[in-house]
C-alpha cells in the first residue's frame, strides 16, 4: 500500500442502537407555509399587544373560532418584538445628567387562514377580544 491511498474504516454500529434510532416518530411541522395556488384565498390575520400573555390568550381564541368552522390554519408565527426606547432627564437644571429610561414592547403573532368560508369570517367579525389587541385582517 502506498502512501496516498489510505483505507477508511467505517465505524461498526450495534443492531440495538439502529433499531432505537428508527422508532422515534418524526416530528410534524405546522407552521409551514404551504404553497399559495391561484383559486385559494388567504386570510392573514396579524395581531399586536403590549402583554403577550394577553396577545397568546387571544391567538388562541381566534384559533379556536376558526377551528370551530372547519378551516385550514397556518400559525400562529411569532413576528419580532418591536422595542421603543425613550430617554428623559430626570432634571432640566441641576441633575441634568441623571436621565431615566423607558422602552415599550409591542409583541406580535401572525395567522395565516387558507380558504375561509362566509361563517368564519362572520364568527372572527363578531369576536370580542380584550382591551390592548391590536388586529389586523387582508385578504391575499
Amino acid at each position: 500500500m502506498t502512501t496516498t491511498e489510505t483505507k477508511t474504516k467505517k465505524p461498526k454500529v450495534a443492531k440495538s442502537a439502529v433499531a432505537k434510532v428508527a422508532k422515534i416518530p418524526k416530528a410534524k411541522v405546522s407552521k409551514v407555509a404551504p404553497k399559495k395556488e391561484d383559486s385559494q384565498v388567504l386570510l392573514r390575520i396579524r395581531v399586536r399587544a403590549y402583554e403577550s400573555k394577553i396577545l397568546d390568550s387571544s391567538v388562541k381564541q381566534i384559533m379556536d373560532t376558526a377551528m370551530r368552522h372547519d378551516a385550514t390554519i397556518v400559525g400562529p408565527v411569532p413576528l419580532p418584538t418591536e422595542i421603543k426606547k425613550y430617554t428623559v432627564n430626570r432634571s432640566a437644571f441641576i441633575y441634568k445628567n441623571t436621565r431615566e429610561q423607558f422602552e415599550i414592547r409591542v409583541h406580535k403573532r401572525l395567522i395565516d387562514i387558507i380558504n375561509p368560508n362566509a361563517k368564519t369570517i362572520e364568527a372572527l367579525t363578531n369576536l370580542s377580544l380584550p382591551s390592548g389587541v391590536d388586529i389586523d385582517v387582508k385578504m391575499l
